[in-house]
């Protein structure tokens, strides 16, 4: 039998209590725990792999890469709630990943593509727009934390949110790609370069974007519709890939000034409880003041 080389007893050996101890300090982590973040490395590795097959000049299965790296980082958060297995390091993981896959790996996306036509200027267009990612995540990490923030504001994301924003960045690859058959050369670098520049402007700023979170339950009675569009929908994006991430990024932009007069309805509703608030608390003219 052999000893533990353990001061505390004569010849070596570790008291009991000490070992229960040791012991309990190796806690198992539960499945529940392991899951999402599984998701989020797999999410992780496809962004990478993503500006591999860029360099080697895949770039529809680049561009396919980083849409399936935004479709896990969609599911990864909504696995970890629905098993109950939400933490900050699964938080602090999903922050890191999305830096990677929708700021470097897009922008790195488009400068193998075509804004290395335009020298310098596109280098720091690919650099702007992997800037505002980071500043876009960590606004919105932030912002998390506030407690005194409206419950109507979850209906929206200040900003572009970063999976959008490398879904839409990519629009010129999509014509490109599609039937349309956009040609890729130098004269397309100034404006591929000066639509990076705009999408990069969306993802800080401070206008909203509908977020979609409060999308719950599907009526009984819409139940087989919705499964039938689904199911269309997934047919469409494998058939026509391209063609389908067109329409969605079009409809998404088309979006954005009715997210912004929602957002300025319900700016103004707060505004008016808080006035008739206000008004209900002063004491009317000529009434005597306790």
């Amino acid at each position: 039998m052999v000893l533990d080389d353990k001061p505390g007893l004569p010849g070596g050996r570790e008291p009991l209590a000490g070992r229960m101890r040791r012991l309990r300090r190796i806690r198992r982590i539960p499945m529940r725990f392991v899951l999402p973040n599984l998701v989020t490395l797999i999410a992780l590795c496809l962004g990478m792999s993503s500006i591999r097959f860029a360099a080697e000049g895949r770039f529809e299965t680049a561009v396919l890469s980083i849409l399936a790296a935004a479709v896990l980082d969609g599911l990864d958060g909504r696995i970890a709630r629905a098993l109950e297995g939400t933490s900050r390091f699964g938080a602090e993981l999903d922050s890191l990943a999305d830096f990677i896959d929708f700021g470097v790996a897009p922008a790195v996306l488009l400068y193998f593509w075509t804004l290395h036509d335009f020298k310098s200027i596109g280098w720091v267009a690919a650099l702007i727009f992997a800037i505002a990612c980071a500043l876009r995540l960590a606004r919105f990490n932030v912002m998390i934390d506030d407690p005194n923030k409206p419950v109507w504001m979850s209906h929206f994301f200040v900003g572009m949110p970063a999976p959008a924003g490398a879904i839409v960045v990519l629009l010129p690859m999509y014509l490109h790609l599609s039937f349309v058959q956009m040609p890729n050369d130098s004269a397309l670098a100034p404006f591929a370069t000066a639509y990076v520049i705009l999408i990069a402007f969306l993802m800080v700023s401070r206008i909203p974007h509908f977020s979609g979170k409060q999308i719950g339950r599907v009526p009984r009675e819409w139940f087989i519709p919705v499964l039938f569009g689904t199911a269309v929908f997934l047919l469409m994006l494998w058939q026509f890939p391209m063609e389908v991430l067109i329409g969605l990024v079009v409809i998404y932009l088309g979006m954005i000034p009715f997210s912004i007069r929602r957002h300025t309805n319900y700016q103004k509703a707060d505004q008016a409880a808080a006035e008739a608030a206000e008004q209900g608390a002063v004491a009317p003219s000529g009434t005597p003041q306790a």
